[in-house]
Order: structure tokens, then C-alpha cells, then sequence
């Protein structure tokens, strides 16, 4: 049999004005008869290349050298300012990424407009095409926006904090001197001199322990007040649950500092127990050398202000439980515990892992818990810039604010990212939420 010979398939940068698209935004639209559509292209390349002219290729190398002239205010030399030149750096990087997306599409809409061409489809106006975006793309309108905001206030800021942790920013090294790159060199300092890693390792230790006390405390006394109110024995079950709305509407900042002036050494509570002899006169709860008595406390305000959340998300998970499970459970003998353990406790895990996994998030970078409560700025022997009490988050406030060590404390916070991203991957990929997702549907 005589073999067929399939035509090379055409290429689709093939046509002329997709090949004009990719030398220049616009021109290919503008040869499709979409003069508008192409008008505003050409102008967005022009204002780019105008843009990386007279500022953004003068920012990427500010980027890269983070200053040549160091300032002198004495004498009135003005001279880089790298943080300044650090920032816009990233925002230029981030100007070229979206110019990026912008030139793939300007591309991809050349190639389809093309496409009807060859077909010999109508070339659709400027208007119908926004009225086809609104239509058929909305999504892409809605998530514009945000994703916007999300790279200007959370991808940038965070992006900055982690270049500056391979700087020697901090100390006497800040705006108007020069600020230069200085790789892994705060990395090193945290795990070799013993002041850092002795100082971490006594924190780490305490906020591991913070974290799973804290979420447990806080999940479980949640999950006990919402067993409790959907209890049919509870009578005035709407007068109740007053109580906990008032501890969950009042902001934390208020109630930690009014739990400072209760249990401080001039506050009533340690008043009436020394008042009634249970404690010496010399014990103190809240002071520079508190250790677990400041810590006890930690626990005690934690669960007053976290513990309302959980019991709200807990009645409404238990709402929907299958009320035949529990019957057959007491049908076969199961006591109480028993159906708490196999029936409830699996049911209400399922829906709220990912909020015990934030949970334990939250309490680990808990920062106004122990600063609220301790409001001295008193470091306590054998620590480096830090307490008996502080967590990870609060050294590096200390570290950062009170001390402008910001490369380290930049060091740390990536640090404790990695850490807290393995934990949370972990906790998940581990959880009966990822093993078994089919069980409760």
C-alpha cells in the first residue's frame, strides 16, 4: 500500500504578526485591525522601557551592590541608602516578573487572533473582548486584585525580611553607612558562638513545649465547653454561652493587660493570697526572675482567649454528627469515654486539623502573650537579649527593635519558617484529614 505523507505541522509563531507580537507588544494587534487592544500594549512596553531607563536598571544594580557612596551627614554628603536600594530592587524584580506575564500574554492573544484569522473568523473588537473577559473570565478579574495585594503587603515583605538576613544590616552597620552582602555569615553566627545557640536552644525548648500545651489546652478545653453545652442535661444552654462570647469578643491586648494588673505584685489577686497567708511576702507571680509562675499564667490567659474560638467551631461540627453511630455505640455497650474516643474525638479531628495545625502555629509565634504579661524589658541571666519566659518571636523583637540586630533576628525568623513549614507538611500529610479523606463523605 502506498503510504500517505502528513503535511508538516505549521508552527504557530509561523505568521507574520505573531513574529511582529514577540519583537514588540502591540504590533501584532495592531496589524489584526485591534487598534485599541494594541495602542494600550505598545504604550505599557514604551512606559516599561522608559521606566527600566531612568530608574529600573540603576535599581537592580542598587540590588546587587547595595550602595557605593557611603553618607556623611556632617558634612552633607547625602550618600546610598541600601535598605532604600534593597526595597526597590525587589519591587523592580517584581516589575520585570509581571511585564514577564504581560509580554506571554500579549503573545498568546497574537497567536489566537491569528488563529481566527486563518479560519476566517471575525476579529472581535476592544469592547466585545472586555465584555467576553467579564463574561467567560471573571475569575481572572477577581483574582487579579488580590493577588496583587498579596505581592505588594505579604511576597514582598517577606522576600525583604529573608534577603536581609545574608546582609550585615543591624548594630552600628545601618543607614548612612553602607550595608553589604555577607551570605550565611548571620546563619553561622547563630550556630557556632555559644551565646546565640545556648540562648536558642533554652527558647526553642520552652516554645515547643508552649505550643503543644498551649493547643492542647486550647483545642480540647474548646472541644470539653461545646460537649458540655450541647449536653441534653444543661438547662439555660443560650445564658451560658454568654459567658465565653465576652472572653472571645474583647481583644487579647486588653485582656492580657488587665490580667497583668490582677496578678501583679501590687495587683488584688497576689494582695488576698499573701492577705490569707498562701503564699510568703517575698512571692511574686509577674516579675524580672518569674519563671513557671509567668508561665502558669502564660497557659492560664491562652486558654481564656483561645479556647471560646474552638468551642464555637466544635458546636457547629457536632451538630451535624450522625446521631445513629452513638445509638448503636450504646446498643453495644459503650460507655461515654468510649464513644468520645472512637465516634466523637475522629469526627471532630477530620474537620478541624487544619485548624489544630494553625492553632499550634499561632501559639508558637504567639508574640503578645508573654510580652503583654512581662512588659519590663529585663533579660534574665544566662540568656542573650532574651527571658526565662520569652518565646522565639519575642527574641527576635528583641533582637530586632530593642537591640536593631536585624540581620540575625532576619536569621531567626527564616529559621523558625522552615521549621514551622516541615512541621505543618508533616502534621498534615500525618493527620486523618490526608489519610482519610473518603471516611466521613
Amino acid at each position: 500500500m502506498e503510504t500517505v505523507q502528513q503535511a508538516p505541522k505549521k508552527s504557530v509563531f509561523s505568521d507574520w504578526r505573531v513574529k511582529l507580537s514577540c519583537a514588540f507588544m502591540g504590533l501584532g494587534q495592531l496589524f489584526c485591525r485591534q487598534f485599541t487592544k494594541g495602542a494600550l500594549l505598545m504604550l505599557l512596553e514604551i512606559g516599561f522601557i522608559l521606566f527600566l531607563v531612568f530608574a529600573g536598571v540603576e535599581n537592580i544594580i542598587g540590588l546587587l551592590t547595595l550602595g557605593t557612596t557611603e553618607g556623611v551627614p556632617i558634612m552633607g554628603i547625602e550618600g546610598d541608602n541600601s535598605v532604600s536600594m534593597l526595597a526597590w530592587g525587589i519591587t523592580t524584580v517584581f516589575l520585570i516578573l509581571f511585564f514577564a506575564l504581560a509580554y506571554y500574554a500579549n503573545i498568546k492573544d497574537a497567536i489566537y487572533t491569528s488563529g481566527e484569522i486563518g479560519k476566517g473568523n471575525r476579529v472581535k473588537t476592544f469592547f466585545e473582548s472586555c465584555q467576553a473577559l467579564l463574561n467567560k473570565k471573571f475569575y481572572f478579574l477577581t483574582l487579579t486584585l488580590p493577588l496583587l495585594f498579596v505581592c505588594v503587603f505579604n511576597i514582598m515583605p517577606i522576600i525583604f525580611t529573608a534577603l536581609i538576613a545574608f546582609t550585615n544590616y543591624g548594630g552600628e552597620i545601618v543607614p548612612p553607612k553602607l550595608i553589604s552582602w555577607t551570605g550565611f555569615q548571620s546563619f553561622r553566627v547563630i550556630f557556632t558562638m555559644s551565646e546565640y545557640i545556648g540562648t536558642m536552644g533554652k527558647i526553642l525548648g520552652w516554645n515547643i513545649l508552649w505550643a503543644i500545651g498551649s493547643t492542647f489546652l486550647v483545642y480540647f478545653g474548646g472541644l470539653g465547653l461545646a460537649l458540655l453545652y450541647n449536653a441534653k442535661c444543661l438547662k439555660w444552654k443560650r445564658f451560658w454561652r454568654i459567658f465565653p462570647m465576652f472572653a472571645y469578643a474583647i481583644p487579647s491586648f486588653i485582656t492580657l493587660t488587665g490580667f497583668y494588673f490582677l496578678f501583679c505584685d501590687s495587683g488584688p489577686i497576689l494582695g488576698v493570697l499573701k492577705d490569707w497567708g498562701w503564699v510568703s511576702e517575698n512571692f511574686t507571680i509577674i516579675s524580672f526572675d518569674s519563671v513557671w509562675s509567668l508561665r502558669l499564667l502564660g497557659f492560664f490567659c491562652c486558654a481564656w482567649i483561645g479556647v471560646p474560638s474552638v468551642m464555637f467551631l466544635a458546636t457547629g461540627i457536632l451538630s451535624n454528627a450522625n446521631k445513629d453511630m452513638y445509638e448503636a455505640a450504646k446498643l453495644d455497650g459503650a460507655n461515654a469515654f468510649k464513644q468520645f474516643w472512637y465516634l466523637t474525638l475522629p469526627f471532630v479531628l477530620f474537620a478541624t486539623t487544619p485548624v489544630v495545625i494553625s492553632t499550634f502555629i499561632n501559639q508558637f509565634n504567639n508574640f503578645s502573650i508573654f510580652y503583654f504579661l512581662r512588659p519590663e524589658t529585663v533579660y534574665a541571666p544566662g540568656y542573650f537579649n532574651a527571658n526565662s519566659s520569652d518565646l522565639l518571636i519575642n527574641w527576635m523583637y528583641n533582637l530586632t527593635v530593642e537591640n536593631r540586630l536585624y540581620s540575625l533576628g532576619s536569621a531567626l525568623s527564616l529559621i523558625l519558617f522552615a521549621f514551622m513549614a516541615i512541621f505543618s507538611l508533616i502534621a498534615y500529610v500525618m493527620s486523618p484529614a490526608y489519610k482519610k479523606e473518603d471516611t466521613y463523605r
